[in-house]
C-alpha cells in the first residue's frame, strides 16, 4: 500500500511547507502549502527559491488545485509538486497530467490499482503540461495550436 507516491527523481523534500501568506511575508521559506481559494499566482514571483509546493485536496470533488497545478507549471516551476489530502487513485492520471509529480493521499492507495490506473490510457483528449499530444491533434494536426 502506498501512503507517498512520488515520480521524481532523489528524495522527496523534507521542509516544513507553510502557508502561502507566511511564504510572501518572510525570505527563508522554501516550502508553501497552497489551500483551497488561495491563488498559485501569488507565488510566481517566488518560483526560483522554492523547492516544494504542497497542494491541498481536502475534499475529492475539489479541483481548484489542479488549476494550481497548471498555473505553477506553465510559469516554470520545476520543484516537487505535491497533492496532498483527498486524492483518489482514479485521479492519479489527471493530477500526473497537471504537473503533479508527488502524492501524500490521506488514506494508502493499492500499489497494483495505482500503476492501473496509471497505465490505462495510451491517448489523452486534452492539451497539459505533460507534453503528451492529444487524440484529436493526432487526428487534425493542422489545429494543434488551435
Amino acid at each position: 500500500m502506498a501512503e507517498f507516491l512520488s515520480f521524481r527523481t532523489g528524495d522527496a523534500a523534507q521542509e516544513p511547507a507553510v502557508t502561502v501568506e507566511a511564504f510572501t511575508g518572510q525570505s527563508n521559506a522554501t516550502a508553501v502549502r497552497i489551500e483551497p481559494g488561495e491563488d498559485a499566482r501569488d507565488l510566481l514571483p517566488h518560483l526560483d527559491r522554492l523547492s516544494l509546493v504542497e497542494v491541498n485536496f481536502p475534499a475529492f470533488g475539489d479541483g481548484r488545485g489542479y488549476s494550481a497545478a497548471r498555473i505553477l507549471r506553465e510559469a516554470g516551476y520545476e520543484g516537487e509538486l505535491r497533492a496532498v489530502g483527498d486524492v483518489l487513485v482514479d485521479q492519479l492520471p489527471a493530477m500526473r497530467r497537471c504537473g503533479f509529480d508527488v502524492f501524500k493521499p490521506n488514506h494508502p492507495l493499492d500499489d497494483a490499482v495505482v500503476k492501473a490506473s496509471l497505465e490505462r490510457y495510451d491517448d489523452v483528449y486534452q492539451k497539459t503540461i505533460d507534453g503528451r499530444t492529444p487524440v484529436w491533434a493526432k487526428r487534425h494536426p493542422e489545429k494543434i495550436d488551435g
